[in-house]
């Protein structure tokens, strides 16, 4: 499936300090993000009866609160925001959640693995970066330079990219109604790209607010990371694909980066070929023992920088523990501490 099969049926985008109204009652904001490769996040509000509902926050940074006053001043209709729900806890949905929640004297509602994950990094900032970060990327393969790298930059980006995340919350879970003014919100929760996303689908007028879970252009981040370093996040991804496969195929898709589409099961089903490619390649790769480093190249057609590789061996890593739990491959700790994929005896045999 080529992942162009998407239409993007509005004409514009709106810009900084602007709002878009998508349907009636449903404005689409973007802000400027820190992030190379994303640049943008889409950010929405749904008017309430007596208010505003916004979904997600963004990124920590004093530009985005004064494009938000701008946006509070000019485009709510002299009301005020009432609800912050935040999709998941990724700095460029949560970042300002403490700030907003403060703001307005309101709630964060999220749903509980998101809003704990969120809160937990959070509070375990540290000027240092922890031994088992460390020993974590050396197990992957990591040399002496690239460890060097781990080590010098600490404990603290998350931190630093969020406002205090609240002590307190709202919890939403899957299947959960939430009426918002005129509609209802269906919570349907996604898994892979996070522990508990939160999209929001409105069934009458056929809109999903996809936060991370569906994009358009990019594939989600789907990664193995220190906190749970023998975690199988892909399994839990293709299992959610066929969770959005239910809604209609002519759902308009509100997505959390690049543009609002058409083609919810096109991309749906392009991710599935994607993930199904790069699994096909690590099994041809794993003839004998690789280690996640070594197995860069075969996932990855360009040369990735010291900075990227951090992200594409969490991305390999995700892959490889997929197909162990399949039994297609063994996982193997070295004398040197490195873990090593190799096709699974079982397989092996029947292929000789």
């Amino acid at each position: 499936m080529n992942k162009q099969e998407i239409e993007y049926p509005l004409a514009t985008r709106p810009d900084d300090g602007e709002a878009l109204e998508v349907k009636e009652g449903l404005l689409w904001v973007r802000m400027p993000i820190p992030i190379k490769g994303l640049d943008y996040i889409n950010l929405y509000l749904i008017e309430d009866d007596n208010g505003w509902t916004m979904v997600d926050s963004g990124f920590n940074s004093d530009r985005i609160k004064e494009l938000w006053e701008i946006i509070f001043e000019t485009k709510l209709k002299g009301k005020p925001v009432t609800r912050l729900i935040c999709t998941h806890f990724h700095p460029d949905h949560m970042g300002l959640a403490g700030w907003i929640t403060d703001r307005w004297n309101i709630p964060l509602t999220m749903t509980f693995g998101e809003w704990t994950f969120g809160r937990m990094l959070y509070l375990e900032a540290a000027d240092e970066t922890p031994e088992f970060v460390i020993d974590f990327y050396r197990s992957v393969g990591f040399n002496d330079k690239m460890l060097e790298r781990v080590k010098s930059r600490g404990f603290n980006h998350f931190n630093r990219a969020m406002t205090e995340v609240p002590m307190g919350f709202n919890r939403i879970v899957d299947d959960e109604i939430i009426r918002i003014g005129s509609r209802d919100w269906q919570v349907i929760v996604g898994r892979g790209h996070c522990p508990e996303h939160a999209c929001l689908y409105s069934k009458a007028d056929g809109i999903l607010i996809s936060g991370d879970q569906v994009l358009p252009r990019i594939t989600p981040h789907i990664g193995v990371y220190p906190a749970e370093p023998m975690a199988n996040p892909l399994k839990q991804f293709i299992d959610s694909i066929d969770t959005y496969m239910k809604l209609p195929t002519d759902t308009l898709v509100l997505p959390a980066h690049n543009d609002v589409f058409t083609g919810l099961h096109n991309q749906l089903e392009f991710y599935q070929s994607h993930h199904n490619d790069r699994l096909n390649r690590l099994k041809a790769a794993c003839v004998s023992p690789q280690s996640a480093i070594d197995l860069l190249p075969v996932l990855f057609d360009r040369e990735l920088s010291d900075s990227d590789k951090g992200l594409a061996i969490s991305e390999g890593l995700a892959h490889c523990h997929y197909l162990v739990d399949e039994g297609e491959l063994d996982r193997e700790c070295g004398d040197d501490g490195v873990w090593r994929f190799r096709r699974a005896t079982a397989v092996r045999a029947a292929v000789a």
